[in-house]
C-alpha cells in the first residue's frame, strides 16, 4: 500500500529465483497478492516509481513466509470434535487475527493521514510567511504614503528673484 506521496500509486513485480515473473502491476495504490512458492531460493520484488520520479513515495507491505502452526497440539489429526473450551480457543485466536488486520488498516490510514497533514501544514507555514512579507511591504508603503501628506513642499529657490 501507497501510504504517501505523489497519486498514491505505484508500479510492482515479483520475481521467482529462475528469474521469472509471477506477478506484476502497474499504478497501484493498494493490492494483496498469494503466492505459494515452489522452488526454493531468493525471490526478488521492486517497487517501481519510474513515471513519477519527482514526487517521492512512502511504500508499505507486508509478507508471511510459512503456514501458520495449529493453536493447539495435534489439531490436524484429530479425528474427534473439539471441546468446547478448545473450540472457544480457536474462536478467540481467529478474532484476534481479525484484530491484528484491522489495527494493521488502521495504522496505515494514520500514516496517510499524518502525511497529509505534515504537507498540508508545511504549505500553511509557507502562505503565513508570504502574508506576513506582504503585510510588512503594505505597511512600509502606507508609513511612506501618510509622511509625504504631512511634510511641506519648500519651493525651489531659482535665482530668479530681484
Amino acid at each position: 500500500q501507497v501510504i504517501s506521496g505523489g497519486h498514491y500509486d505505484v508500479d510492482c513485480y515479483v520475481e521467482d529465483p529462475n528469474g521469472k515473473t509471477i506477478y506484476q502491476e502497474t499504478k497501484k495504490q493498494y493490492d494483496s497478492f498469494s503466492h505459494h512458492t515452489d522452488l526454493k531460493g531468493v525471490y526478488t520484488f521492486c517497487f517501481s516509481n519510474e513515471f513519477s520520479t519527482f514526487s517521492h513515495k512512502i511504500v508499505y507491505f507486508d509478507f508471511q513466509v510459512g503456514d501458520e502452526p495449529p493453536i493447539l497440539p495435534d489439531m490436524n489429526n484429530r479425528v474427534t470434535a473439539l471441546t468446547q473450551l478448545e473450540s472457544a480457543c480457536v474462536t478467540i485466536h481467529e478474532m484476534l487475527n481479525a484484530v491484528i488486520d484491522s489495527q494493521t488498516h488502521y495504522r496505515l490510514r494514520e500514516a496517510q493521514d499524518r502525511s497529509r497533514a505534515e504537507e498540508l501544514n508545511g504549505r500553511v507555514s509557507y502562505w503565513s510567511v508570504g502574508e506576513t512579507l506582504i503585510l510588512f511591504v503594505v505597511s512600509i508603503g502606507q508609513v511612506i504614503l501618510l509622511k509625504s501628506f504631512f511634510t511641506e513642499k519648500r519651493p525651489s529657490s531659482s535665482g530668479a528673484g530681484t
